[in-house]
């Protein structure tokens, strides 16, 4: 059926298609993706069976009304094991569903990828914030993973560690499965260590400091909590146990640059115990400020290809498609004629926290410091540092 709606002029991509160069649009400090028709393929979950495929689609993915998913299944855009169906049509258990849609991935900040290091079996570049490393929700191209095989022809690549979408610096990338299998090992058995710089709020105490508090991560918030033991005879704390070392690099009396040393690697870990510290990331929105707003009351759907259910002005230079009409409007899609999917804050800068250093048995990465993180950087205002920077 895919090749039907095909012949009608459209070409369906799979994740089998991969990006190209030209699949890149640059406009006012943003890499945007030029929309594309993209097949979404699951299979049905226990809990989806016995649901009619409208009442699947209206009560799961949040990010498109019920009368698109009507639509979608009249025209054929939403498809059971590759057959049209109706709308009153019941699900049943591990059924193959396809949506096929209009995909806009959001935009990233417009930096380059900067490649550290090219070797045989391992490359080493330093990440831009707000780019993820890979695939996921709507992210497909405009991902590290994606550009570097767009733009450096550089492909299959296995990340050897994960950076959060927001974080910037040092990422390493195997270059085949066995290299990958060595550094997971010794992952596993601890060898490596970890260095990330942040810039914080307030003056940061001199001397080591560390932090042993146990990390619950909460999915559907989207944030972290730290959990300590209160005492002899009290509840064992929940999460994950999770230990970071800090060190003060410099001060300017409002903020402070600190040298993380993670000997785990749960989520937030470093931006929840600087939180803990009383020393939160100075642009952390999520931990910063004690005013939190949880996902799950903004609406954002779970839905890897849908956005949030609210809009931004058309007129947005960021987000209008009127300069630069260089992709054809589909008159189904929810996100057209704009380039960014609904609901994108197109005000969004990276935190500043930065990986600079991995280090294992026998080999040690470096990712140059930010300018963010420059002594000549924290308030405008030359510092003596406190730890010399060591690159």
């Amino acid at each position: 059926m895919a090749g039907a709606l095909a012949g009608a002029g459209i070409v369906w991509q799979t994740p089998a298609n991969p990006p190209e160069a030209q699949d890149y649009i640059f406009r006012n400090g943003r890499r945007y993706v030029r929309p594309y028709y993209f097949e979404f393929i699951s299979h049905a979950k226990n809990r989806w069976a016995g649901k009619t495929i409208v009442d699947l689609f209206t009560d799961e993915f949040k990010g498109r009304p019920r009368e698109y998913y009507v639509h979608a299944v009249k025209c054929g855009r939403l498809q059971v094991d590759e057959q049209m169906v109706h709308a009153d049509y019941i699900v049943k258990s591990s059924q193959k569903i396809s949506h096929f849609l209009h995909r806009h991935e959001p935009p990233v900040l417009g930096g380059n990828i900067v490649i550290l290091q090219n070797e045989v079996d391992v490359v080493t570049v330093c990440k831009p914030a707000s780019v993820p490393v890979h695939p996921c929700g709507q992210y497909r191209k405009n991902t590290v993973v994606g550009i570097m095989e767009a733009e450096h022809g550089l492909t299959p690549l296995f990340p050897v560690h994960r950076l959060d979408r927001l974080v910037s610096g040092l990422l390493i990338f195997a270059k085949s499965a066995e290299r990958a299998e060595c550094f997971r090992q010794q992952i596993e058995a601890n060898l490596l260590q970890k260095e990330y710089v942040a810039k914080v709020v307030g003056v940061f105490p001199e001397g080591e400091q560390t932090v042993d508090a146990n990390v619950n991560f909460n999915a559907r918030e989207g944030r972290s909590t730290v959990e300590v033991s209160n005492g002899p005879g009290k509840a064992l704390p929940s999460g994950k146990q999770a230990c970071t070392k800090f060190q003060r690099i410099c001060t300017d009396g409002n903020h402070s640059i600190v040298l993380c040393k993670p000997v785990t690697g749960r989520t937030h870990q470093i931006r929840v115990h600087l939180k803990h510290l009383g020393y939160p990331i100075a642009n952390d929105e999520l931990y910063v400020s004690g005013d939190f707003c949880p996902r799950s009351s903004k609406g954002t759907s779970i839905h890897r290809e849908t956005s949030l259910a609210c809009s931004l002005p058309s007129s947005d230079p960021d987000n209008s498609a009127e300069a630069d009409l260089k992709f054809g409007i589909d008159p189904m899609c929810t996100n057209c004629p704009n380039l960014a999917p609904v609901g994108y804050d197109g005000d969004e800068e990276g935190l500043w926290l930065h990986c600079v250093r991995y280090t294992g048995p026998d080999w040690c990465y470096e990712c140059p410091y930010p300018e963010w993180a420059s002594l000549d950087n924290v308030s405008g205002k030359k510092m003596k540092p406190d730890v010399p920077p060591e690159n």
